[in-house]
């Protein structure tokens, strides 16, 4: 079965991610920076969903549910209620927020209590193949763990809840700090967790790139390890490079290609010159979205060293464009969206300010960048030009 992730970009979401991926193969995983941005999201997946023969899997974990989440929801069933039997859809709400509660109620779903797990609101939508958890108590990466079955396929949804200790630090630190515990001995070790998470989240490997979930989850799970060990906030700060340079090492085992003599950052921008993280537009520039400054500027440099294109874009969420040529041709891509800067080097802005993925920085990239040629026809005098009356 196809399963998709939709969750929180932040240190629980991660978690929530790396934990149902210990339990479930995740053909896709989707990072929601902004509640607000959840309602694009998931209006494509019922789309996508819509059009789907095979049934597949919809995993949501740690969305602090708004209406736009809640329509989706009760839609999702609609659409099942649509479809054969045997390809129905699946979908599994796992959160944890006050705000869920009161959104879901004000949608006219009602909570179910289960006496033995009284802090559990479950919400029935009369489908067996939807389940809505909403837990104040335990943070989305707790939910994941503690309710995997709802989700796990083979073996690996028989473990028992102790028999990974690493998962178990994890879950620990990730929950005492998202939860802000600080009576808990493992507050400590979750800051250090989310210091870290922030620290390497997005400058590194970027979303996009088929490394970028595998690669957190890897050092979240190496950190995970050394908490387990009883390392110090102080001693996971100073192992952290090393846990980076292991997780490429690995990587990069069999890249003939790869040199040891470079930083991180060096490395593993050699290899997102040569990805697809880049969507070509109609006149060759090549364009990323979200990338870290830094590793624009070093990608951005080997993809126009290597000749794959003269002129390179990156588009921020926030809507900020940087423009980076080797034919002095940035400065005159900039100007197209108020911006300036150097005939190499220059900068703008999306004129709708934001953009919340690749596909819709391209929508509104493309035509401004590269407006279609005039229809001669459209104007009266294009018109008297083909006249033979």
């Amino acid at each position: 079965m196809n399963v998709t992730q939709i969750t929180h970009h932040d240190l629980d979401g991660y978690g929530a991610s790396t934990v149902v991926g210990q339990f479930v193969d995740v053909s896709r995983i989707v990072h929601v920076p902004r509640y607000s941005d959840v309602g694009p999201v998931v209006e494509a997946e019922l789309k996508r969903l819509g059009k789907a023969r095979e049934p597949e899997m919809i995993v949501m974990t740690d969305l602090g549910l708004e209406a736009v989440a809640v329509t989706f929801i009760k839609s999702f069933a609609a659409l099942n209620r649509r479809r054969d039997a045997t390809a129905r859809h699946r979908l599994i709400v796992l959160d944890h927020h006050a705000s869920s509660l009161d959104q879901l109620r004000d949608g006219k779903l009602e909570a179910r209590v289960d006496p033995e797990a009284p802090n559990v609101k479950r919400f029935d939508l009369e489908d067996p193949d939807i389940v809505v958890l909403i837990d104040e108590t335990r943070c989305a990466t707790r939910l994941a763990y503690e309710h995997r079955a709802l989700y796990a396929t083979g073996e690996a949804g028989t473990r028992e809840a102790g028999e990974d200790p690493i998962l178990a630090a994890l879950v620990t630190a990730v929950d005492a700090v998202d939860l802000w515990r600080k009576d808990r001995a493992e507050f400590r070790a979750g800051l250090s967790l989310d210091e870290m998470f922030w620290d390497n989240v997005s400058n590194l490997v970027p979303i996009g790139h088929p490394w970028h979930d595998r690669f957190v989850s890897d050092l979240l799970l190496g950190v995970a390890r050394l908490l387990g060990d009883g390392a110090t906030p102080a001693g996971i700060e100073g192992q952290v490079g090393a846990l980076r340079t292991a997780i490429l090492d690995r990587y990069l085992a069999d890249d003939a290609g790869d040199d040891r003599t470079l930083t991180t950052r060096m490395r593993i921008a050699r290899v997102l010159a040569r990805s697809d993280l880049f969507h070509p537009l109609s006149d060759g520039t090549l364009m990323s979205f979200g990338l870290d400054s830094g590793t624009f500027q070093r990608v951005s440099d080997l993809i126009m060293e290597s000749g794959r294109a003269s002129r390179v874009l990156n588009v921020q969420r926030a809507g900020t464009m940087s423009f980076r040529s080797n034919n002095e041709t940035a400065l005159e891509g900039a100007r197209r969206f108020r911006g300036g800067g150097h005939k190499d080097a220059a900068g703008g802005k999306l004129t709708s300010g934001t953009a919340f993925s690749l596909a819709d920085a391209i929508a509104q990239v493309e035509p401004v960048l590269n407006p279609p040629a005039p229809d001669p026809s459209a104007s009266p005098f294009g018109a008297l030009k083909n006249w033979k009356g």
